[in-house]
């Protein structure tokens, strides 16, 4: 095996390893043992599998949740010389069998594949005739059931296990509970597996929270102090939009970033902002995982997230250059109640998924003690609106169903389409009054989506359909009209999937198997929102101390600069006297002393370890607050000049 040190100098320029990284790859790449690295975000992740798979004969595999992050990984390593080759969703068998075929005998050193991948046997069948040097799990926390971001695919990776035993695995994530440390390695059939775990500290990162009835000035002002490169976080795609505009009204050069706008166009502003182009980028939380730009400086969240992993994580792309960074979250007393309709009131209680499997068994006419292993063509909007579900709900249902191997799901179903109005309001006008039969879709659209005269905007079927009082296929139908007509653009793709029946039909009984996995999902995800809000509202704790003790790491030293400690800081005169206040009271309570007394009295009392933060009195406080007690008729002098309690 080659020195890691002089791979990581030759490739990528460093002289030195970053805390734990040494370990860890000596671990996997020399002693070729299972291994759990828990390392922060931006802690060097990549390298600790990067390394030991260019040091070693052979190729690793690579498991990557993101499109977008593979592609990312293996540019950059083509660009250093370095042979790596990903296999992205959508490619035609043809191609697939050919890009296999180089992983075999092409001298690749890394096959980055997404978890969904290892269930195509051509997939599973090349990859049993490579050398596999090792097997890499990136956010390995998808893996467990009470992980954040929980992907069922994830369950079939220990087939890897199974064909090459022999190869070591290593897991990687940043944000992991030891609930979670332990379900990783037992998914994975790990082989005494050695965990690495660096502290959950970033002490060059301030963490800022502020409630304000105007949360849009308060980010041009902080956008305004900080004049590196930021991410503001917003929760859904038209915000994006809307916030980029606002700050380039403001002078603030930004682009927006979400999963609904052409590739083309989301590659050209992560770019712009990754090559400092643009200082802002405005995402959803579907945007940053993997990226590695160390000159942020400033995170902002405009939405709340729904869970103190996902918080961490995002904030935790600020400073990854070691330099002082912020992260800032705004809310207002809307965005609890938000909070709890986004995500709590959409969890699927155990009464909703014996329903919905119920009406999944009703829509596919399948009998009672059939339909394990038949696979159904699946239309998730007709089939909400043939039972009149609610999409969301229905959605986080089938998650859950798919989670606990009732059901297994192709791919993510959702209907796409973008609208852009190309007439004038006096065209359209004219148009509709020769038209009537298509005003009501177009004038719903006009009043859903403000601005989709200017731009091309997603639309959501549903919402249309909801409004305008129609089906989502008459919507369709009016659409495609008013493209033909030149009224619009219309650009829509169906998502609609399948979906295979893992278990016979036996309704209740089925359900009543998986009931306990169930209501603890939904304990989970009601808990991480709870400690979500708990940590927005309490301002007697450390940010950074109440992070720490969430994912189980002792501490107790605050950081100094969050804005809990400054705020105590500010108030630490205040709160200083009161504490005078007590002290001399109990003091003379127990004996009447003179002035000269009671300041030698605190001094002794100071030399104490625990109270030293509470009694660094100067001499002036002391006699100013003996003034204040008398003044307040707590206590009294005797003729000899000692205090006494009144």
């Amino acid at each position: 095996m080659q020195d890691p040190l002089s791979i990581a100098t030759q490739y990528w320029g460093f002289t030195s390893f970053r805390p734990l990284q040494k370990d860890i790859i000596n671990t996997v790449g020399i002693l070729k043992k299972d291994t759990i690295a828990l390392l922060p975000t931006g802690g060097g992740k990549s390298l600790c599998y990067q390394i030991p798979a260019i040091a070693n004969e052979g190729i690793a595999i690579v498991i990557s949740p993101l499109i977008a992050l593979m592609k990312d990984q293996t540019d950059s390593l083509k660009e250093k010389g370095i042979k790596a080759i990903a296999l992205p969703s959508g490619i035609p068998y043809k191609e697939l069998d050919a890009l296999l075929d180089n992983c075999i005998y092409g001298n690749y050193k890394m096959l980055y594949v997404s978890p969904e991948r290892l269930q195509q046997e051509i997939v599973l069948t090349r990859i049993k005739q490579m050398n596999v040097s090792l097997i890499a799990v990136d956010e390995a926390h998808c893996i467990s059931q009470w992980g954040h971001d929980f992907r069922p695919a994830y369950r079939e990776i220990f087939r890897l296990r199974e064909i090459h035993p022999a190869s070591p695995i290593i897991a990687l994530t940043a944000t992991a509970t030891p609930k979670v440390l332990k379900e990783i390695a037992s998914e994975l059939h790990m082989k005494d597996p050695e965990c690495f775990q660096s502290s959950y500290e970033r002490p060059n990162l301030v963490y800022t929270i502020r409630q304000t009835p105007n949360k849009r000035e308060l980010l041009i002002k902080g956008l305004t102090q900080h004049q590196e490169s930021a991410i503001v976080y917003v929760r859904n795609r038209k915000s994006t939009v809307e916030i980029a505009e606002l700050l380039n009204q403001r002078g603030i050069k930004a682009a927006a970033y979400h999963g609904g706008m052409p590739q083309d166009q989301r590659n050209k502003n992560y770019a712009q902002w990754r090559d400092d182009v643009i200082r802002v980028i405005v995402g959803t939380n579907a945007f940053g995982m993997g990226i590695d730009k160390g000159n942020v400086d400033l995170v902002v969240h405009l939405e709340i997230p729904d869970s103190i992993e996902n918080y961490f994580q995002e904030a935790g792309r600020a400073g990854r250059n070691g330099q002082p960074a912020k992260a800032l979250l705004v809310y207002n007393q809307n965005d609890m109640l938000r909070l709890d309709n986004q995500f709590v009131k959409i969890i699927p209680q155990l009464a909703d998924v014996k329903w919905i499997y119920k009406k999944l068994n009703a829509y596919f006419q399948i009998p009672y003690g059939e339909g394990a292993d038949t696979t159904h063509s699946f239309n998730f909007s007709s089939f909400c609106a043939a039972y009149q579900l609610p999409t969301v709900k229905t959605y986080n249902t089938l998650l859950s169903l798919e989670r606990n191997s009732i059901i297994h799901l192709t791919k993510v179903f959702s209907k796409r389409a973008r609208v852009l109005f190309k007439q004038s309001e006096m065209a359209l006008t004219y148009y509709l009054v020769k038209n009537p039969g298509l005003e009501k879709v177009a004038k719903t659209l006009l009043r859903t989506y403000g601005g989709i005269h200017e731009q091309e905007m997603a639309i959501d079927h549903n919402l249309i359909a909801s409004k305008a009082n129609c089906s989502i296929a008459q919507v369709h139908q009016a659409l495609l009209r008013l493209d033909t007509d030149d009224i619009i653009t219309y650009e829509h793709q169906s998502f609609d999937t399948s979906i295979t029946f893992l278990v016979p039909r036996e309704d209740e009984h089925t359900i009543n198997v998986i009931a306990r996995y169930v209501k603890a999902q939904a304990q989970k995800k009601q808990e991480q929102v709870a400690a979500m809000k708990a940590f927005v509202h309490q301002q007697q704790q450390c940010r950074t101390i109440s992070i720490l003790k969430y994912f189980g790491e002792d501490a107790t030293t605050p950081c100094g600069r969050c804005d809990v400690c400054i705020s105590e800081l500010n108030d630490q005169p205040k709160r200083a006297v009161k504490s005078l206040e007590q002290l001399l009271l109990d003091i003379i309570s127990k004996d009447q002393l003179s002035s000269k007394e009671l300041i030698m009295s605190l001094a002794n009392l100071n030399k104490s370890a625990e109270n030293r933060k509470a009694m660094a009195f100067r001499e002036s406080d002391i006699l100013q607050t003996l003034k204040t007690l008398l003044a307040k008729e707590k206590i009294t002098l005797t003729t000899s000049n000692r205090y006494k309690i009144k």
